[in-house]
This record gives structure tokens, C-alpha cells and sequence, in this order.
């Protein structure tokens, strides 16, 4: 992470988590897809957090500003392809969440617009540089730094030492014990592909995945699948978010967390308005409302969500991994969020990795 971006948020002991506001929320309209609706008093939000959190910004939101919303939740490549798809005829208004190099390529793409909002002096420098770095069309909500989840019981069933460096990874001890997600329709795994590449360079990198593979019984749709099977004892080890493993170990699962000893790379969750969304006033009271400390603490009253928020305001969760102690990589943003690249990359990807054989 960059300097800025390094500093330490501490939270205060008491985190004033709003739970009676998270009570009240109502059955949602979400489910269905987000369909265009010209009435004022609408808002089609597509969210690529998890499924509790988006319902929690969906009810809080219309709650607080009486703006209808219809919401879709879906992984942030799922969700970035959508949005290319409807370019000529947007479906919705706003995308919240999900890691940020689809937003930055929906940026260069201008599938999304420039928005400043007064409330961007509230967040953490990291935040910030996202927006800049896309021409304004994206900022960032949330970081998170990847790394590998593990369930403790099954690895010491199977006399497996938990995996610290990404070298552990190809251990033939793990053969068919890892998950990870699909980069085709999840930002965790392109994130990963994007944090090898840049600690090993490409073509070392591609050599390195080609021999994780034999060791990885799936590649997932969504990029928290992994985790949950691993917490669920279906999978020793994940490659995930690690704030995600600290969620299944507050739920009582024996899962745990390291981060690669080589170094690792994370995510800036983004935030984007929609390029021709039908509801702009809407879509910009909400992006407001959304970068506001109140607003940024429901995912963790939600679904103890764990994620870094990016109003400084807003407190770290209890528990939540602290960025600040973890070996980050510088990670390029502007490099690895470009369309072409991460389309080359996830090519290169499906071609020397994702078509192998396994067993």
C-alpha cells in the first residue's frame, strides 16, 4: 500500500454498531434484476459485497432518504461484464463494492462517470488516490489485503503445517486441498493473479500457478466460496480476503489466516456511478450517503463484515486485520486496473492454467 495509505486506524472500544438500525431491515426487492424505472424515487444499485451487507446499505439507505431501491448482488467480474453488456442501455444506476480493478477498467472504458463528492475530504488518503487515479469515476469504500484462509482441525487431521509464504502453496501435501476463485467472474482471484505477477514478474508467475493447480480442487464463481469451505472443513486452505477468514472464526468455525510472507496484495473496494444511469440524482445522494462513517460501519453491523472503511471516521472493527502490520506490496493500480491488461491477463490465465487437467 502506498505510504498514505499506511497509516493505522484504530478504533474506539465502544463501536456504537447501530444494531437496532440493522433490525428494522425489510425483505428487499433484491433478487431480481435491477430493471430501469424513470420515477423519481428510485435507485437500481448493483453490489458486490457480501449478500448481508448489500441488503443492510439497501434498507438503511431507503430508510433514511425514502428513495426506493432495487438492488442485485453479484461478484465484481460477474458485475463488471454486466455492465459492458448494457452499456447501450444501462439497467442500473450505482455499483458498490467489489475489489477495484473492474472499476478502474469500467473507468478507462467510461462505463461509469465523474463524481466528486463532498464528503471526499472524510476519507483515507488510499481512498482517495483511487478516485483520482480514474478520472474520478471510482472510489474506494474499503481495503482488504489478500491472503490464504485455513482450517486448523483438518490440516492437523492431514499433518499439514498451516501455509505461511506463497511457496507453501505447491507443497505436494496440499495436492487437492485449495481453493481459490475463477478470475473470470471474481476480482479476489484476478487480484491474486495481479499480486503474483507483480511479486514474480509474468512469466514466473504463470509457472508458479501452473504448479499450484494440481493442488486446487476448484475454482469458484464467487470469491468468499473458498473461505466458506474451508471453514466448513470441505477445504484445507483458500485463497481469499483475510478479513473473510476473521469472519468465519468469529462465527465459531476453526478457520484461520496468514498473509504471504513473500508480501501480498489487496483490494480498494470501489464505488461507481453508472455511465447513462436513469436515477443520477439518486445514484449521487446515494454515493454520498454511502462514503458517510455511519453508512460504512454496516457492513460490520450487518454480517461483521471486516473490511478496512475508508471514512476515517469510521472505526476499525474489532478483530479486523490491521493493514498496517501485514507486508503489502506497491500494488499498480493504474497498471493492473486498465481493461486490456486485465483481460490479457485472465486470457493468458484461462489458457496455461484454468484449462489443465487436474488429478
Amino acid at each position: 500500500m502506498p505510504p498514505a495509505g499506511r497509516e493505522r486506524i484504530r478504533g474506539n472500544a465502544d463501536m456504537n454498531r447501530n444494531r437496532a438500525a440493522v433490525a428494522l431491515a425489510l425483505p428487499l426487492l433484491a433478487g431480481a434484476a435491477a430493471s430501469p424505472a424513470a420515477a423519481q424515487g428510485q435507485l437500481n444499485l448493483y453490489c458486490s459485497v457480501q449478500v448481508e451487507w448489500c441488503q443492510a446499505i439497501a434498507t438503511n439507505f431507503e430508510r433514511d432518504t425514502k428513495v426506493k431501491v432495487a438492488m442485485t448482488q453479484k461478484g465484481s467480474g460477474e458485475t463488471f461484464a454486466q455492465i459492458r453488456a448494457e452499456a447501450q442501455n444501462p439497467k442500473a444506476d450505482v455499483w458498490f463494492g467489489g475489489t477495484g480493478d473492474p472499476h478502474m477498467a469500467a473507468a478507462e472504458e467510461k462505463l461509469t462517470v465523474a463524481y466528486e463528492s463532498a464528503n471526499l475530504k472524510e476519507l483515507h488518503p488510499w481512498a482517495r488516490l483511487q478516485w483520482t487515479q480514474s478520472n474520478k469515476r471510482a472510489v474506494g469504500v474499503y481495503a482488504g489485503a489478500l491472503g490464504f484462509g485455513f482450517n486448523r482441525e483438518l490440516l492437523a487431521k492431514k499433518g499439514q503445517a498451516a501455509p505461511a509464504c506463497w511457496a507453501d502453496l505447491t507443497r505436494p501435501g496440499l495436492k487437492g486441498e485449495i481453493q481459490m476463485a475463477n478470475p473470470n467472474s471474481s476480482g479476489t482471484a484476478y487480484v491474486m493473479i495481479a499480486t503474483i505477477v507483480q511479486l514474480m514478474g509474468e512469466d514466473q508467475a504463470f509457472q508458479y500457478m501452473k504448479a499450484l493447480h494440481p493442488n486446487v480442487n476448484a475454482y469458484t464463481r464467487s470469491g468468499t466460496a473458498p473461505i466458506k469451505a474451508v471453514a466448513r472443513g470441505e477445504t484445507g486452505v483458500s485463497i481469499s480476503f483475510v478479513h473473510d477468514a476473521v469472519v468465519e472464526a468469529n462465527a465459531g468455525f476453526p478457520a484461520d489466516y496468514a498473509t504471504p510472507c513473500e508480501g501480498t496484495g489487496f483490494e480498494i473496494g470501489s464505488m461507481s456511478i453508472i455511465a447513462g444511469a436513469r436515477n443520477l440524482a439518486n445514484a449521487k445522494k446515494f454515493y454520498d450517503w454511502a462514503l458517510t462513517a455511519p453508512a460504512q460501519r454496516l457492513g460490520y453491523d450487518a454480517g461483521r463484515q471486516l473490511q478496512t472503511p475508508a471514512n476515517m471516521a469510521a472505526p476499525l472493527p474489532p478483530k479486523a486485520p490491521d493493514l498496517s502490520k501485514m507486508k503489502l506490496i506497491e500494488y499498480d493500480f493504474a497498471k493492473y486496473g486498465k481493461a486490456a491488461e486485465r483481460k490479457r491477463l485472465i486470457e493468458r490465465w484461462d489458457r496455461e492454467v484454468g484449462g489443465l487437467p487436474r488429478g
